[in-house]
């Protein structure tokens, strides 16, 4: 039976915790501490008042909920559904809440960022501080446009690309739909089994939409050929991982799904190719999808990959990046195929 909770424990008894976590594996015990931190902060989010009109989605949902990656993620990025935040858009849309025309979405898009930053730094980062607090985790919390930083001090030493800081972005300009709520627990848990660690029970965006974003987003990388910040390799990865689950067949049969996604990403991600010419995202998820980039744009993604090999990133695997490349080919060729 659990009794004590991890954050009620002393400071010297979190740390033998954290070490015997880590003796039985698979991660250090600072990012067994930082994965309580995330699903601490997941339960302040979906517990606040707001919580309801929240969906968790991106690389750490797929890793704390549907287990389909094996990547260390550390991030939350969250969509407050555009329906509940801004009603007064979206008054008399369709059910996907999209903007009628393009100039609608420059004053949705223009209205939703102000807003949303005044939001998080008014609303969201005072409650979360509160909720935090009041279970037991102190911390120091910013805002900075549409982002909170959570500051703790660690109680082991950090090292690599990890802070000791969680980062909450938020969104506003999508409805999170398809989502399903889902238990959340920290890894040090099935390891401690007398100890209480946090719970969360998100709304979790499906993570056959996942598949899409990231595929379109892979779509465009290719069409552009440069690559985007550092670790955008991490995608190729997570799709590979996605198939491996069975979640790509099961988004690539959903014909409604790719195109709700298409027209998504058209209307508030337009863009252009090397030649200039506007992207066609539904033609993507048509039968004319790019996964696998080539010259010098694969040479820039394979030395971003081999970076976020060194630096750690992959927990359990050192999975070659022509390998790699090879299974997003077939993927390609079945969803073209589709």
């Amino acid at each position: 039976m659990r009794e004590t909770p991890f954050q009620h424990l002393s400071v010297e008894e979190r740390r033998l915790a954290l070490r015997k976590a880590q003796a039985e594996g698979p991660h250090p015990a600072f990012l067994f501490e930082k994965d309580i931190w995330v699903v601490a902060t997941l339960n302040a989010l979906f517990e606040a008042p707001f919580g309801r009109h929240l969906v968790f989605k991106g690389g750490t949902s797929l890793s704390k909920v549907w287990h389909a990656i094996r990547r260390f993620s550390e991030d939350i990025d969250i969509t407050y559904d555009i329906r509940s935040f801004a009603p007064d858009l979206v008054a008399g849309g369709d059910e996907e809440a999209l903007p009628p025309t393009r100039s609608q979405e420059r004053r949705w898009t223009k209205a939703i960022r102000p807003r949303l930053a005044e939001w998080v730094l008014e609303r969201a980062r005072p409650l979360i501080e509160e909720e935090l607090a009041r279970a037991g985790f102190v911390a120091q919390i910013r805002a900075a446009a549409e982002r909170l930083y959570i500051r703790y001090d660690p109680l082991l030493e950090v090292r690599g690309i990890v802070r000791p800081e969680v980062l909450v972005d938020f969104g506003a300009r999508s409805t999170g739909e398809p989502r399903a709520v889902r238990t959340v627990a920290c890894d040090a848990a099935a390891r401690l089994p007398d100890i209480a660690f946090p719970e969360a029970r998100p709304a979790a965006m499906l993570p056959e939409r996942t598949f899409w974003e990231k595929a379109t987003s892979m779509h465009v990388y290719c069409l552009q050929g440069r690559v985007r910040g550092e670790r955008w390799s991490r995608h190729w990865h997570d799709l590979v991982r996605l198939d491996e689950a069975g979640i790509a067949s099961r988004a690539l049969a959903d014909r409604e799904l790719a195109l709700a996604v298409a027209r998504h990403k058209a209307m508030f991600f337009r863009e252009n190719d090397s030649a200039g010419h506007r992207i066609d995202y539904e033609a993507a998820v048509s039968g004319n999808l790019r996964l696998v980039p080539s010259g010098a744009a694969q040479d820039a993604l394979a030395a971003d990959y081999a970076n976020m090999l060194a630096i750690g990133m992959l927990l359990d695997e050192d999975e070659p990046f022509g390998t790699l490349m090879q299974r997003c080919a077939l993927i390609e060729e079945r969803a073209n195929a589709a």
